[in-house]
C-alpha cells in the first residue's frame, strides 16, 4: 500500500471539521472543509461521519477535477476547486449550514453594513449567491459571483462559505459570519437596523487589510487596524537591596 501523501495535512482538516461542529456552527455532516495542497487540495469524504473520519477519508484532488483514493469526495467539491482556482489567495476553504446564515440565505437577504464587522467579508456586504442545485457547476459559478471581491458569502437555500490564508482563519471566518447573520437577524426583530454607508465602511475596510499585524509587519501603505498608545521604554529592572549589617 503507497504511503498515505499529506498525512498531518489530512490531520488539520479532520481537527477543523471536528471544531466547527463543537463550536456549533455546523450540524452532522452537511458541511465540508478542504486546503491547497502543492498538487492541489485535500477535501472531506462524502458522508462520513467527523467522529469516525480518518487521515484516508479525506480525499486528494487536482484542480482538473481528479481525485485520488478509495472515497468519493464531498458532493461540493466543485466549490472548492473553483475557489481554488479563481482565488489563489485562498489556502482552506470551509463551508457550512451554521443555523442563522442558512435561514438568511434561505430569505435570500444579502446582509448589509449593519456593523463595521461586516467588513470581514471584504466588503460592505454580505452577499447571497442566486439559488443552484447542491453540487453543481451552476452553483459553483453562481457561488463566484456572490464572492467577487469578498471571502465569503451566503448560498441562496442552502448555507454559507467562507476562505482563507490557512484552516484556522477560514474557520474563524465561518464562525464570524454566523455571528454577523445572529445579530442581524436579532436586529431585525427589534426594528430596522441603521446602515453604515459606504463613506463610513471605506475606512473601515482599509484598516481591515492590516487586522491582525503587528507593527513590524505594516507597510507605509496600510492604515493601520489599531490607533496605538503611546509605547512605553521598558521599566530598569530593581535589584533587591542588600541588608546592612
Amino acid at each position: 500500500m503507497p504511503k498515505l501523501k499529506y498525512r498531518a495535512l489530512r490531520k488539520d482538516v479532520i481537527a477543523t471539521c471536528l471544531a466547527m461542529n463543537e463550536e456549533g456552527i455546523n450540524q452532522g455532516t452537511s458541511g465540508n472543509v478542504s486546503v491547497r495542497t502543492d498538487e492541489g487540495f485535500l477535501i472531506t469524504a462524502s458522508g462520513i461521519p467527523y467522529k469516525k473520519m480518518k487521515p484516508v477519508h479525506v480525499v486528494e484532488m487536482d484542480l482538473d477535477g481528479g481525485y485520488r483514493g478509495d472515497f468519493l469526495p464531498s458532493t461540493e467539491w466543485r466549490m472548492h476547486m473553483d475557489i481554488f482556482k479563481a482565488r489563489p489567495e485562498a489556502k482552506a476553504i470551509v463551508h457550512t449550514h451554521s443555523m442563522f446564515a442558512t435561514a438568511l440565505a434561505c430569505l435570500r437577504k444579502d446582509v448589509p453594513a449593519f456593523h463595521y464587522m461586516i467588513g470581514v467579508t471584504g466588503g460592505s456586504s454580505l452577499r447571497v449567491s442566486d439559488y443552484a442545485e447542491f453540487g453543481t457547476q451552476a452553483l459553483s459559478d453562481t457561488m463566484l459571483k456572490a464572492l467577487a471581491d469578498r471571502k465569503a458569502c451566503l448560498l441562496a437555500n442552502h448555507g454559507q462559505i467562507a476562505f482563507g490564508p490557512d484552516l484556522e482563519k477560514a474557520l474563524w471566518l465561518a464562525g464570524e459570519i454566523e455571528a454577523l447573520c445572529k445579530q442581524y437577524w436579532a436586529a431585525c426583530l427589534a426594528g430596522a437596523p441603521a446602515i453604515l454607508d459606504d463613506k463610513l465602511m471605506k475606512t473601515v475596510l482599509a484598516r481591515f487589510k492590516s487586522y491582525g499585524k503587528q507593527p513590524d509587519d505594516l507597510t507605509k501603505d496600510d492604515a493601520p487596524s489599531v490607533f496605538a498608545p503611546a509605547k512605553r521604554a521598558d521599566a530598569p529592572s530593581r535589584k533587591p537591596k542588600g541588608k546592612k549589617g
